[in-house]
């Protein structure tokens, strides 16, 4: 499903990808309206599986970031408010979402991105953010 979840440059929220087109996607806007509408490949178009976030380590794909907080706050919504939320409440938030990320290189805008895309995707019944590995075979002689 993460695939499938495209954050465009430019327009603000999460776009559901509905279909392909010749030289187009058409996107379907998850912030309640549903409005469907195309977008060139011109447009700066990010898949959400391909975003990670820097830690003092290797990097965490946002797909686990989001598991961490959907644990921490029990499936819900965030109750903090990005856009008022100080700079201490987004580093409390974040040292719950991620502990070890790296707060040199991981900005307030990017926290509050954070927050906002997963509240829309819990709004929106989005909450399988990792898929369980499979598990390797057993051999058998």
């Amino acid at each position: 499903m993460e695939k499938n979840i495209l954050a465009i440059a430019g327009k603000p929220g999460l776009f559901l990808l509905v279909s392909r087109g010749r030289n187009t996607l058409i996107v379907e806007a998850l912030d309640g309206t549903k409005k469907r509408q195309p977008v060139s490949f011109r447009d700066k178009i990010t898949s959400l599986n391909d975003v990670t976030m820097y830690t003092t380590g290797e990097d965490t794909p946002l797909m686990q970031v989001f598991e961490n907080v959907k644990q921490a706050y029990e499936g819900k919504e965030v109750p903090l408010s990005p856009k008022q939320a100080s700079k201490e409440e987004l580093e409390a938030f974040m040292l719950k979402a991620l502990p070890d990320y790296d707060a040199d290189r991981v900005y307030q805008n990017d926290i509050r991105k954070v927050i906002t895309w997963y509240n829309i995707l819990v709004h929106n019944g989005i909450t399988d953010f990792v898929t369980p590995e499979e598990k390797p075979e057993e051999k058998k002689d």
